[in-house]
């Protein structure tokens, strides 16, 4: 299947932008980043986000082939262990993300511990891991940004607990409430790697009534008129390509690359946290990523499922 020309010249502006993001950041964490200055928010532990700076650094590091590159990811990787032993369903997200794309030993035995770690943290009863108790607020809840990651952790360790944690996400209609952006597509994207992972064809149909019909969705189906969430599109358009629905993923990364990625490789117009009023109209570090992947795929630089 022909790569389309934007493709290429559109991953490398994205994967030579992560090269100035690593000289500003240094060993902290890129958050978000301003529209207009292109200045990072960041933290010391890379909160729930970690992973996805770590995997754009694997990334870089396997478009350049560069020891130095490597060396950044293989560091950036290690930074993210004392997060196997936190209270928290987004372990899923930091320790999956971060080490899927990693070619060493290191990262393969620190998502091994994570698997186990999240394994023991599985409630039986209530057929999930809970949301926990890292972030603050309530344990006991059950959160859409909960289950990505998670399936593909958990499944070489035990596929029942991976789909049970899945199911019951999507039963409970997981929150934040209906109508947030990135709650679609992260369920979304559960759904396509657990269609991978784990032996459910039955979630099929799922996964084409999570599909959204909108190129970039609105961060709240509440606000049409409000900030779009193009960390949203993609991440949906990373879950088309899983479920190999590769027209309507090469849409939405054209339109990304279009009209929201800048000159200097940050995909702008992502909304962390509208609520809130936090970095509406912002560069994500998870949206990077995700269109990172998403155009590697593109282009043969990694396969749908390397993560």
């Amino acid at each position: 299947m022909s790569t389309p020309r934007w493709a290429e010249p559109a991953l490398a502006t994205v994967l030579d932008r992560v090269a100035v993001t690593r000289a500003e950041v240094g060993d902290r964490f890129p958050l978000f980043a301003d529209p207009d200055s292109g200045r990072w928010t960041t933290t010391r532990r890379g909160s729930w986000t970690g992973g996805f700076w770590a995997g754009l650094l694997w990334l870089r590091a396997r478009h350049t082939g560069d020891e130095d590159d490597r060396n950044a990811a293989t560091e950036c990787t290690a930074r993210l262990a004392d997060w196997v032993a936190a209270d928290t369903a987004t372990r899923g997200l930091i320790l999956w993300y971060g080490t899927a794309l990693a070619d060493d030993p290191g990262a393969a035995a620190l998502r091994d511990r994570a698997a186990h770690a999240c394994l023991d943290a599985f409630d039986a009863e209530l057929g999930l891991i809970p949301w926990g108790s890292a972030f603050g607020g309530p344990r006991l809840v059950a959160r859409a940004d909960a289950v990505p990651g998670m399936v593909p952790l958990l499944a070489p360790v035990d596929r029942k607990a991976a789909e049970a944690h899945l199911r019951t996400h999507l039963e409970l209609c997981a929150g934040p409430p209906p109508g947030w952006s990135r709650g679609r597509a992260w369920l979304l994207l559960a759904t396509a790697d657990a269609l991978h992972h784990l032996d459910v064809p039955d979630l099929h149909d799922t996964a084409a009534e999570l599909t959204d019909c909108r190129l970039v969705p609105p961060a709240d189906d509440g606000r049409p008129e409000g900030p779009l969430d193009t960390s949203a599109a993609a991440i949906t358009a990373v879950a088309l390509l899983k479920l190999g629905r590769r027209e309507r993923a090469v849409a939405i990364l054209e339109e990304l690359v279009r009209v929201h990625l800048s000159g200097n490789g940050a995909l702008l117009d992502g909304c962390y946290d509208l609520g809130e009023g936090i970095a509406t109209r912002h560069e994500l570090v998870w949206g990077d990523f995700f269109l990172a992947f998403g155009l590697a795929v593109l282009t043969g630089l990694a396969g749908s499922y390397d993560v």
